[in-house]
């Protein structure tokens, strides 16, 4: 490492925010959301001079840190042309989901507030990674909070939701931690060292059919993450159930930890079985894109609607991740951030939606342009359909007088 830890100081920011809200009194909210604020708007003024510094005509890692631990196991981060999208990506969606909160989340308000922070602090060490253990630790770290934020200040199946969410990702986790155990068994055979570093973990050989096994463990806990078609059954459960706040986040950022899985370790580590799941991880990504189109188009929740339509949006970034074409996994990557940013707006509308009008139903929405004429265009940047579409032939309030809850 040479210079300030800059990484370091990125990823654990939040978490010292974090400690300062939990000291904090538990009537004192506007203390805990301000110095909550504070940790996130300094972890994204430190992601924005990496954006600064980065160098984009190198492939290699950069700003990297490394600090042995035991095991061969290491505390190995640093930041390429992949992570960096996902990492502003990160810091610059959970301050927005954060202010999302304030004022709609009255119950635990230092415990939501430690889970967001937390949360980014996972979020952002899983993107930054070069250790295989290391990030299977922020890997599993983001279900933490997840599961709370869904499963304590959800909606009325908050428990199924949560407990659907858990059980799905760490089935998949499991076996890639199995994977990862095996693949540095192989490392330390050829290597003459043990080690769980992804850039020297890319030169080791391992011969067909085990490699195939192998990125099979790690395909299966990344698809379930995206999710990739018939794996997505745990996330429209668990946006609907999520506060505004936690669906923001899972949507914007989280389901982009799966693809991120698929460019950074499965097609490197993995690429003669790469090419040979290629087939197979194309037509699950079509069949995707239809299925999540057409589904969205039959619900009558909104929230539905987005969580259904992720499903169709990640179906096309998975496709481009197995085209292995260089404009392909640059439109990959790139409709990553698309869909984190609109998508992650729309929810955010549709908690001020719901936060005035205590309804998710599009057949009770009608009229809204009229009576929110700034709302409309914000909507139509997300995804006009998601929510103005099916205007009922009522007005948008079924109140017989108006009493202006819902006007800008």
């Amino acid at each position: 490492m040479t210079g300030a830890p800059l990484l370091s100081g990125l990823i654990f920011l939040p978490l010292a925010a974090a400690m300062i809200v939990l000291w904090l009194d538990r009537q004192r909210v506007g203390a805990m959301f301000t110095v909550a604020l504070a940790g996130m708007g300094a972890a994204l003024v430190v992601a924005c001079v990496l954006f600064a510094r980065f160098d984009s005509a190198t492939a290699a890692l950069q700003f990297v840190e490394r600090t042995p631990w035991t095991g061969g196991i290491d505390y190995a981060i640093g930041v390429d042309g992949i992570s960096l999208p996902l990492v502003m990506l990160t810091a610059v969606i959970l301050p927005l989901a954060l202010l999302s909160a304030w004022g709609s989340v009255h119950e635990r308000v230092k415990e939501f507030i430690v889970s967001l922070l937390a949360l980014e602090t996972a979020l952002l060490g899983t993107f930054l990674a070069s250790d295989l253990i290391l990030f299977f630790v922020f890997w599993e770290a983001v279900l933490i909070p997840m599961y709370f934020i869904i499963g304590l200040w959800g909606g009325l199946r908050r428990a199924y939701a949560a407990i659907k969410f858990i059980l799905y990702t760490m089935t998949g986790s499991a076996l890639m931690l199995v994977a990862i155990i095996v693949l540095s068994v192989q490392g330390t055979a050829q290597l003459g060292t043990r080690t769980f570093d992804v850039v020297a973990l890319r030169t080791v050989h391992v011969a067909m059919p085990l490699q195939g096994y192998l990125a099979a463990a790690f395909a299966l806990a990344f698809a379930i993450k995206v999710p990739v078609w018939p794996l997505h059954t745990w996330l429209p459960d668990a946006h609907v159930e999520a506060p505004t706040a936690g669906s923001v986040v899972l949507a914007a950022v989280l389901l982009k930890m799966g693809a991120y899985g698929f460019l950074r370790f499965l097609l490197p580590l993995f690429p003669q079985a790469s090419l040979q799941f290629a087939p197979v991880m194309s037509v699950l990504a079509i069949i995707g894109i239809l299925y999540g189109g057409i589904v969205s188009w039959a619900q009558r929740d909104v929230k539905r609607l987005v969580a259904m339509s992720s499903v169709s949006h990640l179906g096309l970034v998975t496709l481009g991740a197995f085209a292995f074409t260089v404009e392909a996994v640059h439109g990959s990557l790139l409709q990553m951030v698309n869909h984190g940013l609109s998508t992650g707006g729309l929810f955010l509308l549709v908690g001020v939606l719901y936060d005035r009008t205590h309804s998710r139903q599009l057949d009770d929405y009608g009229g809204v342009a009229a009576l929110m004429p700034r709302f409309a265009p914000l909507a139509l940047f997300g995804r006009p359909r998601a929510t103005l579409s099916r205007p009922s032939a009522a007005s948008f309030c079924r109140r017989s007088t108006c009493c202006g809850c819902i006007r800008e």
